[in-house]
């Protein structure tokens, strides 16, 4: 790796070539690169996919700074002369969908159902479709890929239902989402295709419904944009796809990659088998510690400012690596650690302030019930094959593992 320069006042960091940012895509582990900036440069100019250059964040208290303050915003990611991290945005909804849907009226509806109560979500019902997907890999006999019949099973499921799709859809939709969250190799018209197609998708489940008689979240936000026109057509089928696509590519992702750590600590698995209570606990842990973002979380310089030692100037991209800033020892004390007691655990898996992921009582939520269920049924579940034979699939922004061997 390149070792740029922490910039002093005025100045711009000193680096021949920039080092190029993502620096890996594997879940096994945060990549060595981060922790070494976070406690050398916690502020380092990079390089991206785009050819662009950006601010990469890696400290704890530095990250909570620009989603506190408004020098740092999103709205202007889609702009065309924006600096890019990776392929070119297609329409500004794409990145800003929570505020066109505050600017439509939409958004109470969509908070509504990603909040507390989840009432298209009950715990029952999750825990019946992960058990059926453990049967299925019952069945199977070992050793069984834990990715395809726990992690994106039970995403699949929880984001058809809350959508109101057809779950049989889901093969067709997890290829498409999963083609649009693959960095670097993909080329910029295959995207634009791939997206479109599900777009369309969105669009033609939205037009068949009947009013009135909405099958999800997605047919009610039809039925309330008929009404009050926030919306065209296109800016709400482009919205619902990104709820679909996120949050099946990021819950599936966490599920996977929580799993795999958790893995690795039989001794905490049994502790929770035997007092389910402190699985929200172990929770918030799996969030902390899981490295589940290939790519890093962009906020672009509305005005002149100082960023720790830099001077970022206005138009310049941000990137929040959350994978690093969870393992700063200055807010975490022994970040390397798995601590499923940690308390307070105040990590920023899900932002922090006024930029809080809106899907986050979604994750905290069926993730408790998914894991609880998991120990529950395999009571021996182990990985069959040792932690670093574990493929991971790559250039993923959401990272994901290509399979997780296990054996009961």
């Amino acid at each position: 790796m390149t070792t740029p320069q922490a910039p002093t006042s005025g100045e711009s960091p000193t680096e021949d070539p920039l080092p190029h940012y993502p620096f890996s895509t594997r879940g096994d582990r945060l990549a060595p690169e981060l922790a070494e900036l976070q406690g050398r440069c916690p502020v380092a100019r990079v390089s991206t996919n785009s050819g662009d250059e950006a601010w990469l964040v890696t400290g704890y208290e530095l990250t909570q700074h620009v989603l506190r303050d408004r020098a740092f915003g999103r709205s202007v990611l889609a702009e065309a002369t924006s600096p890019g991290q990776d392929a070119p945005i297609i329409a500004p909804e794409l990145l800003d969908a929570m505020n066109h849907l505050q600017k439509a009226g939409l958004r109470d509806e969509v908070l509504k159902a990603l909040g507390r109560d989840q009432p298209a979500l009950p715990a029952d019902w999750v825990e019946g479709v992960t058990r059926e997907g453990l049967d299925a890999m019952v069945r199977e006999g070992g050793p069984a890929n834990l990715q395809h019949h726990f992690a994106e099973w039970v995403a699949a499921q929880c984001m058809c239902r809350l959508l109101g799709l057809p779950f049989e859809d889901h093969a067709w939709l997890s290829v498409r989402a999963d083609l649009d969250l693959t960095m670097v190799t993909p080329t910029h018209e295959e995207l634009a295709r791939n997206w479109e197609e599900i777009r369309v998708y969105m669009h033609e489940h939205m037009t068949a419904r009947s009013p009135g008689e909405p099958r999800g979240l997605a047919d009610r936000l039809a039925d309330l944009n008929a009404s009050q026109g926030g919306l065209t057509d296109r800016q709400l089928s482009n919205i619902v796809s990104v709820l679909f696509v996120s949050g099946y590519e990021d819950f599936a992702g966490f599920l996977g990659v929580a799993a795999f750590n958790l893995l690795q600590h039989p001794e905490v698995m049994d502790a929770v088998r035997a007092r389910p209570e402190t699985m929200p606990s172990c929770v918030e842990e799996l969030l902390r510690c899981s490295v589940v973002l290939g790519n890093a979380i962009p906020r672009f310089v509305t005005q002149d400012a100082r960023l720790g030692s830099a001077e970022v100037k206005e138009g310049e991209m941000i990137l929040l690596s959350l994978d690093a800033v969870n393992y700063d020892p200055a807010a975490f004390s022994d970040p390397s650690a798995f601590d499923p007691t940690r308390s307070p655990n105040p990590h920023l898996r899900f932002g922090y302030g006024r930029h809080h992921c809106p899907g986050a009582h979604l994750v905290r939520r069926q993730s408790d019930v998914a894991f609880r269920t998991l120990l529950d049924r395999l009571p021996a579940l182990r990985l069959a094959v040792p932690p670093e034979k574990v493929t991971w699939h790559p250039n993923r922004m959401a990272i994901m593992a290509a399979e997780i061997p296990v054996t009961w």
